[in-house]
């Protein structure tokens, strides 16, 4: 590949989506975009970055920045944060939130839908302790393909079999054909959106939790800084931040700081230092 085609891609990545994309990584565009180009009737990369700048086909980068910025997901990633959810902040959260009985968590950059389903048949299985409350979802992702993918509910067998445990299989799926869809009930609880985390983030409203794993390490400094500042502002003054295993909020902002014994999870600034009871 050009050295300016690399360059263009990269350029055009960062300010779409974030994306930073380091030399080491051109492999990376290789393997993603060469169908992109296919789906256009391009012969290669060249042709697909030609198009790009000739024509700035809206479609073309679209397609350019989904493709790019897609990322595996598996049910109850990584397990700890999960069992931090039910053991430490569902806790708490059912005690501040008695009154209103109203507790709402985002998603950000959600993939294909698993940890949203994920922390919902997690809540479900709570049963008695939230009944009468109102428990609701926001899941995004910057990806149309990925949205509509989550939106289905829709999952292969090896999908499934990635840290599902059998009972919710069984309990939360019915088989259509060979594969797995999460049952409608399920599906109906969660908003499924569109949605670039380098946008305005105030018209999705307040916050309880949000849960933003693995994303930011895609991300450069400044980046990370403004995303995490900008959820924040959607936090009341008990809101817990979930980052990745390999994320941190030291020396990227003041904003947060880590809950104290609790790793990965993250308060804002002035919090006590341990939010659950």
């Amino acid at each position: 590949m050009k050295v300016e085609d690399f360059d263009m891609f990269s350029v055009m990545l960062k300010q779409r989506s974030g994306l930073v994309l380091t030399k080491d990584k051109a492999y990376l565009l290789e393997s993603r975009l060469m169908p992109v180009a296919r789906k256009w009737n391009l012969k290669d990369l060249e042709e697909l970055a030609g198009v790009i700048r000739t024509r700035k086909d809206e479609a073309v980068i679209k397609d350019v920045t989904e493709a790019m910025t897609t990322n595996e997901s598996s049910f109850f990633r990584d397990q700890k944060p999960f069992d931090q959810f039910k053991a430490v902040v569902l806790p708490h959260l059912l005690q501040a939130r008695a009154a209103k009985k109203h507790i709402r968590i985002w998603s950000a950059a959600c993939s294909s839908g698993q940890e949203p389903y994920s922390l919902l048949m997690l809540m479900a299985e709570e049963g008695v302790k939230l009944a009468g409350w109102r428990i609701e979802i926001i899941a995004t992702d910057i990806s149309s393909e990925m949205v509509a993918k989550a939106k289905a509910g829709i999952y292969t067998q090896f999908e499934v079999q990635r840290g599902l445990p059998i009972t919710h299989l069984v309990k939360y799926f019915k088989q259509v054909g060979d594969k797995w869809q999460i049952n409608e009930d399920l599906r109906s609880k969660i908003q499924f959106r569109e949605f670039n985390l380098l946008t305005d983030m105030a018209p999705l409203g307040q916050f309880d939790v949000i849960f933003c794993r693995n994303v930011l390490i895609y991300f450069d400094q400044p980046t990370k800084g403004k995303v995490l500042d900008n959820m924040a502002k959607l936090l009341p003054p008990d809101g817990v931040l979930y980052l990745g295993g390999a994320e941190t909020v030291l020396g990227v902002t003041e904003k947060f700081k880590p809950m104290e014994g609790q790793r990965g999870l993250y308060v804002l600034t002035g919090a006590p230092a341990r939010v659950a009871v």
